[in-house]
């Protein structure tokens, strides 16, 4: 993935600071759209879905059946820590790795080194209109690495001989780590069993899936509950084909990894929930057994056609 990745992406900063909105006193309702949760923290919505990301800013499930919210509680919590709105915008900056050289103190070449030996871990990527890849680091985890006297050897001392030879010979596992706190982030938004099951099925290729869940139903219901990312593109695109690469597991480890995640999720869906399936004719709609319980409870409704029927019998029999 190397070949296709640009090593002097820009920053993702700016001194510009977008104005906090005052939270309406007394306020009281449904809880905010996602669009309205960032304003209110002075976010940028890249910035606002990060945070949502690293668990910085949650959100809870939308009794309507949209898109997640934020309650009131949540952004008056924020609101309140020290050092708001500065801090919360510090825990979600991102750099490319020429800011990001810049604060480790090394060279732009030895710092995608560093990156390509899996030292430090991307938090986003996008493709640019080159089609190279462009890895975001969180700041605040370049600042932990630079602080730590463990990592001197890192930053001003050789790299081990094996360790060149092998990055020479094309190592490189930004997309691997990548992968792997994606799946967190994935794992930490799943409110549903069928969206834990999806989790680790969207990171591995279709024919690895088909292994695991045969059936096709089931497979077509967890496409329903996998996460896509809106910022690659058409399908065909050569944008959306390098982002499905990336977002497909190649190590032999990570995939048996991810099959047996899957297998075990699997299963706890299943037990939840059954996938759904096309109902044979005549046949009764499956319900949930939750569902069941409180339908054997309810009186069976009358039909406009019973009611038709009862009719025309009833004036049979008074006009014969």
């Amino acid at each position: 993935m190397s070949g296709n990745t640009i090593t002097q992406p820009t920053t993702h900063t700016t001194s510009i600071k977008p104005t906090v909105v005052p939270a309406p006193a007394g306020a009281t309702g449904r809880p905010f759209a996602q669009s309205r949760a960032a304003r209110e923290l002075g976010l940028k919505r890249g910035e606002f879905d990060l945070a949502v990301q690293l668990g910085c800013v949650r959100t809870v499930v939308d009794d309507g059946g949209g898109d997640r919210r934020v309650a009131r509680t949540e952004i008056d919590r924020l609101r309140a820590e020290k050092g708001f709105p500065e801090a919360l915008r510090e825990r979600v900056e991102t750099v490319g790795s020429t800011a990001a050289a810049e604060i480790l103190d090394v060279t732009s070449a030895r710092f995608v080194r560093l990156a390509r030996l899996g030292l430090v871990t991307p938090v986003k990527f996008y493709v640019n209109r080159y089609r190279a890849v462009v890895w975001l680091y969180l700041a605040e985890e370049l600042r932990q690495f630079a602080a730590d006297e463990n990592n001197v050897p890192w930053l001003k001392g050789r790299i081990p001989e094996e360790l060149r030879a092998r990055l020479d010979a094309g190592l490189d596992l930004r997309p691997k780590n990548w992968r792997g706190r994606h799946l967190g982030f994935l794992l930490r938004q799943a409110d549903d069993p069928w969206t834990r099951a999806a989790a680790p099925a969207s990171l591995l290729d279709l024919v690895q899936v088909a292994e695991i869940v045969q059936d096709p139903y089931e497979r077509a219901y967890l496409n329903r509950h996998r996460v896509t990312r809106p910022d690659s593109g058409p399908p065909d695109s050569p944008a959306a084909q390098l982002t499905a690469r990336i977002m497909t597991a190649d190590d032999s480890d990570e995939i048996e990894w991810l099959r047996a995640d899957l297998r075990q999720a699997l299963a706890a869906a299943r037990a939840h929930r059954l996938a759904p399936r096309p109902l044979r004719p005549g046949a009764a709609p499956q319900l949930p057994p939750d569902m069941r319980r409180s339908a054997k409870q309810q009186p069976t409704p009358t039909t406009g056609t019973e009611k038709r029927h009862g009719l025309l019998g009833w004036l049979r029999r008074r006009h014969p």
